[in-house]
């Protein structure tokens, strides 16, 4: 169960991500919305509005507008209507992207990610282009100092898949995503909240970028993730600051 990943790089995307914390209450109410019509109000009887629901608590989002969210998603109050989307594509040097998106206007959804990927040197790719190069699963990264002992105890007790210690001393807990909510509760229960708990799409290799590269490649991410209707982006590349 060894391995290496990239402990600051995930530290710096996470303090990218936590910047944006107005783009993530209206990312958050769209998914808790469409995870509430798809599979009902119920968040302990609907694993995709738990995690949601999970995400909008530690975003600090009240209870209120957690609740209308709901409602609205399970047509007690009028609401948009989201459609799913996953657009796939690739930026320079040939680094596979993912796109997600929530919308109500397909058409100006992929003109906008379309004109994104042209504009920052990389282009609109046909479904499945990239999407095998990644491994939809549940990912728990813990930082360096926390006990792989009892974080291998309790997650392959509660159904993980794998254990995997850096270089820099981080850990990494993969699960099935039918799996994560039973793995996260496993792991909180022992005392160990992950730095990072999500549903992601894992690179299965990683492309470091650096330089103007990996200017141009930020550049890219930045223009998708800045996008109204993006909820997230996923990439294969490391781009070291």
């Amino acid at each position: 169960m060894a391995g290496h990943s990239k402990w600051a790089n995930i530290k710096h995307k996470k303090e990218r991500s936590d910047a944006k914390r107005g783009k993530l209450f209206t990312r958050v109410i769209k998914e808790i919305a469409v995870a509430a019509k798809l599979a009902g109000p119920d968040p302990d009887a609907n694993p995709r509005l738990r995690l949601a629901v999970d995400k909008a608590s530690d975003a600090n989002m009240p209870k209120d507008t957690v609740m209308r969210a709901i409602q609205r998603g399970s047509g007690d109050v009028d609401g948009a209507n989201y459609d799913e989307i996953r657009y796939e594509g690739y930026g320079i040097g040939g680094a596979a992207v993912i796109v997600d998106c929530l919308t109500d206007n397909r058409t100006r959804t992929v003109a906008d990610v379309r004109h994104a990927f042209s504009k920052n040197g990389g282009n609109l790719g046909t479904d499945g282009s990239v999407a095998f190069l990644f491994q939809h699963c549940g990912q728990f990264l813990f930082p360096p100092g926390t006990s792989e002992e009892a974080v291998m105890e309790a997650a392959v007790e509660a159904g993980a898949e794998d254990v995997i210690g850096d270089d820099e001393g981080g850990i990494e807990v993969l699960c099935a995503p039918p799996d994560f909510a039973q793995v996260k509760s496993a792991l909180e229960k022992a005392g160990l909240k992950a730095e990072i708990a999500e549903v992601t799409m894992k690179p299965l290799t990683e492309t470091e970028f650096t330089g103007e590269d990996g200017a141009t490649l930020q550049a890219l991410l930045d223009a998708l993730e800045n996008l109204d209707d993006v909820q997230q982006v996923y990439t294969n590349a490391i781009i070291e600051p």
